[in-house]
């Protein structure tokens, strides 16, 4: 027997033990999730079609696996205008295994895996013994996740002393964009102007500006440094 979902705006041709990647759904692995929404269901030349659902028709699928899909990058480029914008995107997957497909109102026979048992009593001491060293290790890593922290937070560059200058007089850099950079401590024409390839490859990956983009300015604030 096959079946036609629709789920996460598409629509799936799946038949029982079929594996595959639908958009994310809530629950955790081995939980069996309920698909209601059967486009088409049957089984050889018999097949029922939904308007636009089948009545009494659903579909059970057991998580397998919550992840990401692959990485999808979306450049925008305009014309004769300096501007640039690279941006990457991972859509939420759900890994499914199917089931069951269910008609007529029949109920689901496989229920969710079992979840691991509450601890009995007598387990108590031991749990707590055991949870010590865990609490030690949790506090003695917690400075280390506050200084990593910090580290993300910290500006890519430091900062020179005095005023900012007006960075918007470089073609392709907007009020938003001079303010992300001084953000992150470019402040000066000077400052872009003596950026590396290094300097343009990690402010490349920090922030949402190409590395031609960010090449471009450079020359132009050569240009500016000098007045």
């Amino acid at each position: 027997m096959f079946a036609v979902i629709k789920t996460g705006g598409k629509q799936y041709r799946v038949a029982a033990d079929d594996t595959l990647n639908i958009e994310r759904v809530a629950g955790e692995v081995g939980d069996i999730v309920e698909i209601g929404n059967v486009l088409a269901c049957g089984e050889g030349d018999k097949v029922t079609i939904g308007t636009p659902f089948v009545d009494g028709a659903m579909v059970t699928a057991e998580v397998v696996e919550q992840g990401r899909g692959p990485k999808v990058i979306a450049f925008k480029k305009r014309r004769r205008q300096n501007s640039r914008r690279k941006r990457g995107h991972r859509q939420l997957l759900t890994t499914v295994r199917i089931s069951e497909i269910l008609t007529g109102g029949a109920k689901p026979s496989k229920k969710a895996a079992a979840k691991p048992a509450a601890a009995k009593k007598d387990d108590a001491p031991a749990k707590k013994a055991e949870a010590k060293p865990a609490a030690e290790k949790k506090a003695a890593a917690a400075p280390k996740a506050e200084a990593k922290a910090e580290a993300a937070a910290a500006p890519l560059f430091k900062a020179p002393k005095g005023e900012p200058e007006d960075l918007t007089q470089i073609k392709g850099i907007g009020p938003v964009a001079a303010g992300q950079l001084n953000e992150q401590g470019i402040t000066t024409f000077a400052q872009i102007a003596k950026l590396s390839d290094k300097d343009i490859a990690k402010i490349d990956e920090a922030m949402p500006f190409s590395a031609d983009q960010i090449s471009d300015w450079r020359e132009q604030a050569k240009e500016l440094a000098k007045k």
